[in-house]
């Protein structure tokens, strides 16, 4: 039993059964057992990889997106190009690179900020990107930002942003819960809470018993935060996330572990907890503040940013080995039965500035 497993059974048993949220929360950010306070969970060396870690194509046509979108917003400056969520730091160095060698003039005179909750990704980060020449600042939250244009990227965000779930029961919905077993083995139960019809996907009326809904404050709370500054002071945002386009039905909280799936009460603050993310939800908060919204999925938006160029570009100075390396880049990111489908992408284009 992880020392995180002890004291989650513990808590159980002096306050009772906690919400799948709570639960979320205390196996990724626990201060002393958290996953992400005490790993480094990316790479193959990690429980998964990410696009960044993919590719640097990836980070490259990131960077070109948020460029062309400060470029339409007329070139504001002083500007803050921000990650929130940055991992190791590898997008934040591909994009930086990229930038340098578009603009030299923008790459010097912006600011650039790193958004990041973990001491030691944290620490993580400024080894990657040590030696850069860019303006660099390390932030918890984007409430210190300074308050000017903010373009932002958030890549495999949301995801681990905890969920509430609720399952249908009797009559009615009711907070699905962590809780004890008869053996005091952590287990899912049906707690007394309900939920609001309005946030129920269409549908839910009709469900059998059993059926599981997600519903997620706290990332629709994040988005609004994000959306506001967006609005407020000009900018433009760019997430990208495994999930759906339409809100639906059904239990997508997963825990990975050395790249592979297990259960999610298994191992607290040993595996990665995840959930598929409602892009509709985002796009509502995104919207309540007057901006323009534009989903679509990872493989569109990179082709449709010249991927398949930029391979080319790549694999014309490249030896056999290294252009089929590029290919299969192409295909993890894009393809269909990679992540071209599966990861969804939220654009937030140039807001104007409104006071």
């Amino acid at each position: 039993m992880t020392r995180l497993k002890e004291r989650i059974v513990g808590l159980i048993g002096a306050v009772g059964p906690i919400p799948v949220s709570e639960y979320m929360a205390l196996c990724l950010f626990d201060p002393e057992h958290g996953y992400y306070t005490t790993r480094e969970p990316f790479g193959a060396a990690g429980d998964f990889v990410t696009a960044p870690e993919i590719s640097q194509m990836f980070g490259e046509l990131v960077a070109v997106w948020l460029y062309q979108a400060w470029q339409r917003a007329g070139r504001p400056l002083p500007v803050t190009f921000a990650e929130i969520g940055p991992g190791r730091g590898t997008l934040m160095k591909d994009m930086l690179r990229t930038w340098s060698r578009l603009d030299p003039a923008f790459a010097a005179g912006a600011s650039f900020a790193m958004i990041e909750t973990s001491p030691r990704l944290t620490e993580i980060q400024k080894e990657t990107l040590a030696g850069q020449s860019a303006a660099l600042s390390w932030h918890q939250t984007i409430d210190t930002l300074q308050r000017q244009p903010l373009f932002i990227v958030g890549n495999e965000l949301f995801d681990a942003v905890p969920i509430r779930q609720f399952v249908y029961v009797g009559a009615g919905w009711r907070e699905r819960m962590v809780g004890l077993d008869d053996a005091d083995k952590l287990h899912f139960f049906a707690g007394a809470g309900s939920v609001d019809p309005a946030l129920l996907p269409p549908g839910a009326a009709d469900t059998p018993q059993g059926a599981i809904v997600e519903v997620a404050p706290a990332r629709s709370a994040l988005m609004s935060a994000i959306a506001e500054r967006i609005a407020g002071h000009g900018g433009a945002g760019l997430f990208i996330d495994y999930g759906h386009l339409e809100p639906g039905i059904g239990d997508t909280l997963q825990a990975l572990r050395r790249h592979d799936h297990e259960d999610v009460l298994a191992n607290p603050g040993e595996a990665d907890l995840t959930a598929h993310v409602d892009f509709a939800a985002l796009a509502a908060s995104a919207r309540a503040h007057g901006l323009e919204v534009e989903l679509t999925t990872q493989g569109e938006f990179l082709l449709g940013m010249g991927l398949l160029e930029r391979a080319g570009a790549l694999g014309s100075k490249a030896d056999d080995g290294a252009r089929q390396a590029i290919s299969d880049a192409v295909e993890r990111l894009a393809g269909p039965d990679a992540m071209g489908e599966l990861f969804k992408v939220m654009k937030i284009p140039p807001a104007a500035k409104t006071g």
